[in-house]
């Protein structure tokens, strides 16, 4: 018995250690929703519990899509292996970030275009909304543009300045 419940200890330490990361987020974004729901959206803690939602959905989104999806030469991203032989597959694969930021952000802008700006929840779509298409243009800028001292750069910088 003492060795099964070790095991279960130690299944558990794994999946905290490899998980830490997005559970963190995602509770720290539990938290931003937790406070928001009570508070005045037009007061100081309201409005930066809801701009906060937005901000962290966008962390968890980054850690959580850039581990399962792709976007093939954007520096946001792992290049993706070729996985499929047909090429329009192997497209929609190596593209999948940017499809899947596509998509839901085209989401929050259908839910952004019926709801009322100046509610509660509103402005927390709004500022998703802004968020979806700064994590969209951070990953198709990184294809080409370069910042010099950056981590996402410098595998590029020290290529170019090898040649």
């Amino acid at each position: 018995m003492a060795a099964r419940s070790s095991g279960a200890t130690k299944n558990n330490q794994r999946f905290w250690k490899r998980h830490s990361l997005s559970l963190t987020a995602s509770g720290i974004l539990g938290l931003w929703l937790v406070l928001y729901l009570d508070c005045d959206p037009k007061s100081r803690a309201g409005s930066f519990f809801g701009n906060a939602i937005a901000d962290w959905t966008g962390v968890v989104i980054t850690i959580l899509a850039t581990k399962y999806f792709f976007e093939r030469g954007s520096r946001e991203s792992r290049e993706p292996k070729i996985t499929h032989g047909n090429r329009f597959l192997e497209l929609l694969h190596e593209h999948s970030l940017t499809i899947f930021l596509v998509i839901t952000g085209l989401g929050w802008l259908a839910i952004f275009l019926k709801a009322d700006p100046d509610s509660k929840w509103g402005t927390v779509v709004s500022n998703l909304v802004s968020e979806w298409s700064q994590q969209i243009g951070l990953v198709l800028l990184t294809k080409k543009l370069i910042e010099s001292g950056s981590k996402e750069s410098s595998d590029t910088a020290e290529s170019d300045d090898n040649h």
